[in-house]
């Protein structure tokens, strides 16, 4: 039987608030880097990443936070249906920080949280019957109402061949065992709790837990003993996780030496952040034993999957890929250091992105020093250049609406000098946004935000792209090439920093050599320089040889590139069509981001008094909505003439 779903994760889903300071008291932290949270999303996340389909079970509130968790899950590709949205509590949130190698407080805000009210009129046996395995966390064994869905769960699970897993997930905090400040305790004995754990094991057929963990589901602080008395309850397989040294896996009868277990070995790599090395480590022992993997493989994936996770700040976020997975155990890293991987940390980046386009339509209206001199010519106050971005912004609305296609998505690049106000009204619409960084007309590169870029991009929404211009020609002196490179360099590092994805847009100087190579080299010499952007943004080339050669590039240097949008340089409609045509039978090329092509026109006549705000507003929608139309147009011929596109 065929079944939609490989794994139901049940129970924690939640907010995770990640202190930004490192080395000092959670009580110390001053700012957070808020990321999705509990063990069985992370996990699911983690089989998403992996290239499993898997489907949560739990609740959130009827909130913000809420609404973040189900989004964020769905964004990575697990299925959302049985999320349910609970009208009276609030979703969990949890404070964690990471003061050194051995101490990494956190506080759980769980009392009476959403995900803990799972009832057992939430999922059908259909549900249970829909997916390969079904994975239960300890923690919501931990109260009576939860305890009895995942009971119900389980009961259903085996009735149709659904494979049980438990992940311990052993916090003696959620059991009632500590006081809410110690959070980060792992242990703390207890037989009521182990006999409780123990009432469930039975259902199993696969049992994943720490050494504590395994000491407080087996009631014994005797690995073996707590081993022997599993075994006595089920006759799945368990798994004890030993940090470093790897994994122990027990498919039998247990030995007298836990060595004598089937080993899965370790990596060695420099230990950042302990927390949710757990989840990545079940996801990825699952996403081979789910697929019936040899246990050794499996053991492979998960201590692969843990040791990138400890390596990185944040659970969730932290989870590898599976290409980049499958790098790490071909290739492995040159340094036990791996957040400092530069190679592996931008796969990890690019493979995990969770915003998808096929291609863009872009209206670009972020110029700033042109419309100051459009503005002064006729006398107007800079309060009309906002002015005159609004209507571009509803152009852009009515634009959207009217060409709405499947594949094709529209976006717009708006300054925050002229448009702060306008970008809140473009946001959080499913658009691609993206605001300029460069003081405009600057060479060498400056940027323009007076403060640190890294500051000010904290200050932005992390769906807005960081665009930058830079006036570079591979013939250009050694001093402001190098000056220009460092300027790349920082954007790259502010942007990473920020979890912003960033544009490149290159203009060559026109007083310079001009030919096919022109292009290809400039951005050769960013690559080099070891700076690899999202997206690029380049003058129409003039011919399909410059076209190959830019695509070569961009596919030796970056295979995970964007790709490349078209910028229109005030080019009339004609002469944009012919560079559509050109580039549209080129899979480099997403598509375009254009502007004063646009409503240069109807910015002309509107500043001038001789276009009101209603003409001016239909003028640029018209102009934009054909310019739409003929990418689509060229788009479509080159697909009919048997050329592989990203359609």
């Amino acid at each position: 039987m065929t079944r939609p779903f490989h794994l139901i994760c049940v129970g924690r889903a939640a907010v995770d608030l990640y202190g930004e300071q490192i080395g000092g008291r959670l009580e110390d932290m001053q700012t957070f880097t808020k990321y999705l949270g509990g063990s069985p999303a992370n996990t699911a996340v983690g089989l998403a990443r992996l290239g499993l389909k898997p489907s949560m079970f739990t609740r959130v509130g009827d909130e913000h936070n809420g609404r973040f968790v189900r989004q964020t899950l769905a964004a990575e590709g697990v299925d959302v249906a049985h999320v349910v949205t609970d009208p009276k509590r609030l979703t969990a949130l949890v404070f964690l920080g990471i003061q050194d190698r051995e101490t990494f407080p956190l506080v759980f805000y769980r009392d009476n949280c959403a995900d803990m009210a799972i009832d057992e009129a939430d999922f059908t046996a259909a549900y249970l019957a829909s997916a390969t395995g079904l994975l239960i966390s300890g923690t919501h064994l931990s109260q009576p109402q939860p305890y009895r869905a995942c009971v119900k769960a389980m009961q259903l699970a085996r009735e149709n061949g659904t494979r049980v897993v438990l992940d311990i997930d052993y916090r003696p905090v959620l059991w009632g065992l500590t006081s809410p400040g110690m959070g980060e305790q792992r242990f703390v004995p207890s037989d009521q709790v182990s006999a409780h754990i123990q009432s469930v094991i039975g259902y199993c057929d696969l049992v994943v837990g720490t050494e504590e963990e395994i000491h407080i589901a087996g009631g014994s602080t005797d690995t073996l003993a707590a081993l022997r008395a599993l075994r006595a309850l089920t006759k799945g397989t368990l798994v004890v996780k030993r940090g470093p040294m790897g994994c122990v896996v027990f498919d039998g009868d247990i030995p007298e030496d836990i060595e004598q277990g089937l080993r899965g070995p370790g990596f060695p790599v420099d230990v950042y952040n302990v927390l949710g090395a757990g989840d990545a480590f079940m996801a990825g022992f699952l996403r081979g034993w789910l697929k019936d993997e040899p246990l050794l493989r499996c053991c492979a994936f998960a201590n692969a999957c843990g040791a990138l996770v400890v390596s990185r700040h944040g659970c969730a976020p932290a989870i590898a890929s599976w290409e980049e997975l499958q790098a790490f155990l071909a290739h492995g890293s040159p340094t036990r250091r791996l957040r400092e991987d530069t190679a592996l940390e931008h796969l990890h980046r690019v493979s995990t992105r969770t915003r998808h386009w096929d291609e863009l339509g872009i209206l670009a209206f972020d110029h700033r020093a042109q419309f100051e001199e459009l503005a002064h010519q006729h006398g107007a106050a800079p309060q009309r250049i906002e002015a005159f971005k609004r209507l571009i912004a509803e152009a852009a609305q009515v634009a959207a609406q009217v060409h709405a296609q499947p594949g094709l998505a529209t976006g717009v690049i708006l300054d925050g000098r002229f448009g702060s106000d306008i970008l809140p009204s473009l946001t959080g619409r499913g658009w691609w946004v993206a605001r300029p960084v460069e003081v405009p007309g600057s060479r060498p590169l400056q940027f323009e935000p007076a403060k640190s870029l890294a500051l000010e991009m904290r200050t932005w929404p992390t769906e807005h792209v960081a665009k930058c211009l830079v006036s570079l020609h591979p013939d250009d002196p050694e001093a402001l090439r190098e000056a220009q490179l460092q300027s790349l360099a920082e954007l790259q590092s502010a942007s990473i920093d920020t979890f912003h994805e960033f544009l490149i847009e290159v203009i060559p100087p026109r007083n310079l050599r001009d030919d096919d190579n022109v292009l290809a080299e400039a951005l050769a010499q960013i690559y080099a320089a070891g700076i690899r952007p999202d997206w690029w943004k380049l003058p129409p080339p003039a011919s399909a040889e410059a076209w190959t050669r830019i695509a070569d590039t961009i596919a030796a240097r970056d295979p995970h590139c964007r790709g490349v949008l078209l910028l229109g340089l005030e080019a009339p409609e004609e002469q944009l069509e012919r560079g559509f045509r050109i580039a549209a039978s080129h899979a480099i090329c997403r598509g375009f981001a254009v502007g004063r092509s646009i409503f240069g026109p109807a910015a002309n006549e509107w500043f001038a008094g001789r276009l009101n705000d209603t003409q001016a507003v239909q003028d640029i929608a018209r102009r934009y909505t054909r310019l739409l139309s003929l990418w689509r147009h060229a788009r479509r011929e080159a697909s009919n003439n048997n050329i592989a596109l990203p359609l």
